[in-house]
């Protein structure tokens, strides 16, 4: 018997999506799909999810990963604290215009963009 994590799940649906035949217009909603991968297979899992939205679909991240931040077309952050003291946007935009706000993931996106322009 054994069991898999939620992003190991997440990643299964995915895989699964992805093989059936090609549709335009799904959304598909992940949570933190990152969660125990590899920065090799954080790529390839970016990759996967630029070919759906490629492939005409919408797709929604909740992740804190920078690599998957700076892929990202468009980025809601919420806080400015978890919990009870959190929930609330405190930024939105591009990943570019987020390094630009004082927030709390500005400069860990900002190291992981600087890295990759």
């Amino acid at each position: 018997l054994f069991s898999l994590s939620g992003g190991e799940c997440q990643r299964l649906k995915i895989a699964k999506e992805l093989c059936k035949k090609a549709k335009k217009g799904a959304l598909y909603i992940v949570d933190e799909p990152t969660v125990g991968l590899h920065l090799e297979d954080v790529d390839r899992l970016i990759d996967v999810l630029h070919r759906l939205v490629d492939a005409g679909n919408t797709v929604v991240v909740v992740e804190h990963h920078p690599h998957v931040l700076a892929a990202c077309d468009f980025i809601l952050e919420l806080g400015p604290k978890g919990g009870p003291e959190g929930g609330y946007l405190i930024a939105k935009g591009t990943p570019e215009s987020i390094i630009k706000i004082d927030t709390p993931t500005a400069p860990y996106l900002k190291k992981t963009l600087e890295g990759i322009l």
